[in-house]
């Protein structure tokens, strides 16, 4: 070997090492402190520990939505040789049940991550749980389930993709159901396996808060059973049901027709997931009439007796014709609810002042928010009477000149039959800690005093009427007292009132005398029968039967027997065996009229059974009528001492007519 040859190669040599000399200076010394966080940033990661969401139960402690702890699989396919790709895919299809193919083409996806198998099942993903190949990892991904499917739908909502609350309950009551996620650090090797975990650094999860809702689930399924039941029968394009408790405020349940299913939300459209028993209003019709009679009777405007010509049908008001489904004369205002006249009522609310008038109605709190704990509520809408034409308030009497909500509606009528108090409607009933033990308990929000006891216990006594005479007869049930109001309104499309598309309502309460239930059914554009009376109010008896069947002898009462009365009809006689006519005999008998003192039996002889009933209803007495017409006898004795809840028979007996004209 030449010198020359040899210079060269120690030449060489020498800068090789250099080179390595200096590159190690500059790993070593230069640069460490910078390769050491790339370094530590590859090998540490932060990994969330999710939360676990709160579960939901119904008033009885009925678990309706609780989590499952699924896990989603992905792949680094840069990470994965061909033949790997190969035993992964047969591994995953032998644990799922999937082809091997509908695999293998997922990993050879042109994504560089993919997901391969998404929200398994635990007992699957324990399978896999010591399967390891290089590329390949799994994520806690929770699945909330909804364990009834469409019940109650509308009232849970669904949680989205990132397993936060869509609707319903779900997100307004996100924040507390979400609880606080939680964090650990996790020491991977150079292929992404994990390795250890630092413990000091871990910050474990907050599970959220439990909620126990106001819901009944049984009576949930039987609103929604009934609705759909109706739909079916009647037609139509919707139908709307809420339960209510009158004393406290308390959904019992809340259904529309049809319903989604939280656990499939995706296949559902955004207007089957709507809840349009607080997203949509439309105007009452003749359910508000007992709204304008409550209100003229708390100012002492009108009493039950007070007589009114309903102009055989047709009235001219303002150049405006004001028209009742029948031709019916001379009423008093006891049978313009029972009768449902919409020219005696706008009659009867002439002499009533406008303010007045207005604040009664916003009292009952329409044209504002009930403040339901469900999102998406609106408020309707209600005008002040400085806008009001000169037909606003006649025609706002009978329920149209204004918007609602089916919430509103059934919220006003608890107020009508409690005694007067408007409450918020609840939806929840407690929260509970992740253990178990009680957080806070729910107590009913007085919003205000709207109408006195006394007007509310007179017109409960209206619209039991209206049950057992009038309209509603279809509302009518054995052996318990019923009452409750029915509505038919034409729907306003395209600037006018349709003549074929209406929305036709009920809604009643029982029992009578001391309500525990009211309920409000609502059917959207009917295609057999159209008049609340005829749809709504048999959707009504269906779901209250069931209700009472569950619980025997908790609701019994008494159904006072029909009257049947020869009625004059302006200038024509027919006898109506449905309306109760309340004749005069020398001055008609009235509640009123009776001498009622707490404790002390009062005389019903020679008072009209309907008004010896209330005399009853109202010293919470309970009691038995024998015959109808006119009281000729009582088992108590005027003058007794009495207590609620002691027993009185009733004779009633027909007087003779002859020769006397009703009006």
């Amino acid at each position: 070997m030449s010198n020359s040859r040899a210079i060269w190669i120690i030449i060489f040599t020498f800068l090789v090492f250099a080179a390595l000399i200096v590159r190690l200076f500059d790993i070593q010394i230069v640069r460490s402190e910078e390769l050491k966080y790339y370094a530590k940033r590859q090998q540490t990661t932060v990994q969330t520990i999710l939360a676990e969401r709160g579960l939901i139960y119904d008033r009885n402690n009925v678990l309706l939505v609780y989590n499952r702890n699924d896990v989603s699989f992905y792949l680094d396919t840069r990470m994965v040789s061909d033949k790997n790709k190969k035993k992964i895919a047969q591994k995953f299809s032998s644990v799922f049940g999937e082809s091997f193919q509908h695999y293998y083409d997922l990993i050879n996806s042109s994504n560089r991550t993919v997901c391969i198998e998404k929200k398994a099942q635990a007992e699957k993903a324990d399978e896999l749980e010591n399967y390891k190949m290089s590329g390949l990892f799994y994520n806690e991904d929770p699945t909330r389930v909804y364990y009834y499917k469409n019940l109650a739908s509308y009232v849970l909502g669904y949680v989205g993709s990132d397993y936060h609350g869509v609707d319903g309950i779900s997100k307004s009551c996100d924040d507390i159901l979400s609880g606080q996620d939680g964090s650990m650090v996790v020491l991977r090797d150079a292929i992404g396996d994990m390795i250890t975990v630092e413990e000091k650094e871990t910050k474990p999860a907050v599970p959220g808060i439990n909620i126990v809702l106001t819901i009944d689930k049984t009576y949930q399924q039987i609103l929604e059973d009934e609705l759909n039941n109706g739909i079916q029968k009647y037609g139509g394009n919707s139908a709307v049901g809420i339960i209510m408790d009158p004393s406290t405020g308390e959904v019992l349940a809340l259904a529309n027709s049809g319903g989604y299913d939280p656990n499939n939300y995706w296949a559902f459209s955004d207007t089957a997931r709507r809840d349009r028993a607080i997203t949509d209003t439309y105007e009452p019709g003749s359910t508000f009439k007992s709204i304008s009679m409550a209100a003229m009777l708390d100012q002492n405007l009108v009493n039950e007796n007070q007589k009114v010509f309903a102009e055989n049908g047709l009235y001219k008001f303002e150049n405006v014709s004001i028209t009742d489904a029948h031709k019916l004369g001379w009423l008093t205002a006891r049978q313009v609810i029972e009768e449902s006249s919409n020219i005696g009522m706008s009659k009867l609310t002439q002499n009533f002042d406008d303010d007045t008038f207005y604040k009664y109605v916003r009292a009952f709190g329409f044209g504002n928010y009930t403040s339901i704990d469900l999102p998406g509520e609106v408020k309707g809408m209600l005008r002040k009477p400085n806008e009001w034409t000169p037909i606003s308030k006649a025609f706002l009497s009978f329920g149209y000149g204004l918007a609602v909500t089916p919430i509103q509606i059934a919220t006003a009528y608890c107020a009508l039959v409690n005694g007067g108090i408007l409450y918020q409607p609840q939806i929840i009933k407690r929260e509970l800690n992740h253990d178990g033990s009680l957080l806070k308990e729910m107590t009913p929000i007085k919003v205000r005093r709207v109408i006195s006891e006394e007007t509310s216990a007179r017109i409960r006594n209206l619209l039991i009427g209206v049950v057992n005479e009038g309209t509603g007869t279809n509302a009518k049930l054995e052996g318990v007292t019923v009452g409750g109001k029915t509505g038919t309104s034409q729907k306003l499309i395209d600037g006018h009132y349709s003549k074929f598309d209406y929305n036709s309502s009920f809604v009643g309460f029982f029992p009578a005398d001391n309500p525990k239930v009211v309920c409000l059914i609502l059917v959207n554009s009917p295609k057999d029968g159209r008049y609340g009376g005829l749809v709504a109010a048999p959707i009504f008896k269906n779901v209250a039967q069931r209700i009472v069947d569950l619980n025997p002898g908790y609701f019994e009462n008494p159904v006072p027997s029909n009257q049947n009365y020869k009625v004059m009809y302006a200038n024509n006689t027919k006898q109506n065996e449905n309306a109760n006519i309340n004749v005069n005999y020398n001055g008609a008998s009235s509640v009123s009229a009776l001498n009622i003192k707490n404790g002390i039996m009062p005389d019903l002889k020679q008072h009209s059974m309907r008004d010896a009933i209330a005399a009853l209803l109202k010293l919470g007495l309970k009691y038995k009528v024998n015959g109808s017409g006119t009281v000729t006898a009582q088992t108590i004795l005027p003058g007794t001492n009495i207590h609620k809840g002691d027993f009185c028979e009733i004779d009633c007996k027909e007087q003779d007519l002859s020769g006397i004209s009703v009006y």
